[in-house]
């Protein structure tokens, strides 16, 4: 991929990068020549970011020309904002005191070059404030008050760098300009690149390694150069032109600010943030459900005004679920009112409200795979041995049930139709859609986005098409974004 820094003048760029292109922020936003570039990396280097001045356009026009552009206009007004910049950084709070604690005066300024800094003590600091504001150069400015505090991060143009910084600045450049990503390691030339987010200590991923694997080699398929990251790649992934999440999600967790970072940053991603947050509240869900007349089994949300009186409503025995469960964790059986008091004493200390559902005995449930609101796969999931569930987490090792995978065609219209209208609220993201069949009628159960895709398990009827299927749509997502030729 075509990588070009621009810089308010040519002579503000004093460093030597192999397959670097410079130029000035006059010819980027005036010459035809850019205008219908593909496939570029632009890394703003002008002198100021202010808003409609020279170098704001550049990143605003970058990104309407559908060029990947570090910093991106999200990341210029985040920078403006104290507020943003303090608010952000929260998580950085126990790293900011550990390595500033050693410093005496009541302020301190960070001089981040390409994510690092000359001092290696604040190597790992550097780079974390360079993931969450993108900009090659910036100043980061912290004050103590009773604790060290971020109080604001600024851009930093070339010129303003000092000469016996230079050297240092060199080496990171080419660091930073030639890391993997930018390299075309494929024997064929990649047109994009793709992260797909994994964590490798995962005890029940999404997706084994063997899926992992198909994932990569239909990227590859596809026209990406794919890379497995982990949470510990967060800065990078501006870098990258479509991120797929593949760790379970949760709103109050990395999966989350990843796609929420990916979808400021214009990287494609599956699954978007909206999703996340819709799939991962059970509460939200129910609502959602009830409000379109989709049916559920009988199902109240349960408070402390209403946690005496609800149980008439279903009936033991009662199934009671944390609003952000997932993989049937945080979800219980209560079948009388003793067990029912017992639960809710500890369901409700950590949320204010818990979802509380009728109990429908089945065999199996069914899982269908969606992807823009189309189904992708179908499967029977059956009860673990001698448990109510499909998993079972009360084993040493957690048991699942077997599972069936079938075509689409010898799924009943029924089940395929509700999986359609009710993953259709959430949106076109790749979910999975829990159904039960109970005498005669069929329920929706819960949605799931970053559904299960094991090898040999929800790919056996489709094959490798199923991960094709998926990877087509990250591209397509790319390509919308893109200007014509």
């Amino acid at each position: 991929m075509r990588k070009i820094v621009v810089v308010s003048h040519p002579s503000d760029w004093h460093l030597q990068i192999p397959g670097v292109e410079i130029v000035s922020v006059k010819a980027y936003l005036t010459d035809p020549l850019y205008h219908d570039l593909r496939n570029v990396r632009i890394f703003n280097l002008s002198r100021n970011y202010w808003y409609q001045s020279a170098g704001y356009y550049v990143s605003l026009l970058a990104e309407a020309r559908g060029h990947k552009v570090i910093p991106s206009v999200t990341t210029i007004q985040d920078l403006k904002s104290n507020t943003i910049v303090r608010a952000l950084s929260d998580d950085l709070d126990d790293l900011i005191q550990q390595k500033l604690s050693k410093i005496k005066a009541d302020r301190f300024t960070l001089s981040i070059y390409f994510g690092k800094n000359l001092t290696a003590r604040y190597d790992e600091l550097s780079q974390k404030i360079y993931g969450l504001f993108r900009a090659p150069l910036l100043r980061a400015q912290f004050i103590f008050q009773q604790k060290w505090v971020l109080q604001s991060v600024t851009p930093l143009s070339m010129k303003e760098i000092p000469k016996t910084h230079l050297s240092y600045i060199q080496l990171f450049a080419e660091q930073y300009f030639n890391k993997k990503r930018y390299i075309d390691s494929q024997p064929f030339k990649a047109n994009f690149d793709l992260a797909i987010l994994v964590n490798p200590d995962e005890v029940s991923p999404p997706s084994d390694k063997k899926a992992l694997q198909q994932f990569v080699e239909a990227g590859e398929r596809m026209g990406f150069e794919v890379d497995l990251i982990t949470k510990a790649d967060y800065e990078h992934l501006a870098e990258y032109d479509a991120l797929l999440i593949r760790e379970t999600t949760a709103v109050n967790h990395h999966t989350y600010r990843f796609a929420r970072t990916a979808l400021a940053e214009g990287v494609a991603v599956l699954d978007d943030p909206i999703s996340i947050l819709r799939c991962s509240n059970k509460v939200y869900l129910a609502e959602a459900l009830e409000k379109a007349n989709i049916p559920t089994p009988k199902t109240v949300i349960v408070h402390k005004e209403n946690r005496d009186t609800f149980a008439q409503l279903i009936g033991f025995p009662i199934v009671l679920k944390k609003p952000d469960s997932s993989f049937s964790q945080g979800v219980m059986k209560v079948h009388n009112t003793d067990e029912l008091e017992k639960a809710l004493d500890q369901l409700l200390e950590d949320s204010d409200l818990v979802i509380a559902q009728e109990f429908l005995p089945t065999t199996f449930d069914w899982r269908i795979g969606m992807l823009d609101k189309k189904p992708i796969f179908a499967c029977k999931y059956y009860m673990a041995k001698d448990h109510w569930q499909i998993y079972d987490w009360s084993k040493d090792k957690n048991q699942d049930g077997p599972s069936e995978t079938l075509s689409l065609e010898e799924v009943p219209k029924a089940i395929l139709d509700l999986a359609i209208k009710s993953s259709s609220l959430i949106g076109t993201g790749l979910y999975g859609v829990d159904i039960k069949e109970s005498e005669g009628r069929v329920y929706v159960i819960e949605i799931n986005d970053n559904p299960n895709i094991d090898a040999g398990e929800e790919d056996r009827v489709a094959g490798l098409a199923l991960y094709e299927t998926i990877m087509t749509r990250l591209r397509r997502d790319i390509e919308k974004t893109m200007p014509p030729l």
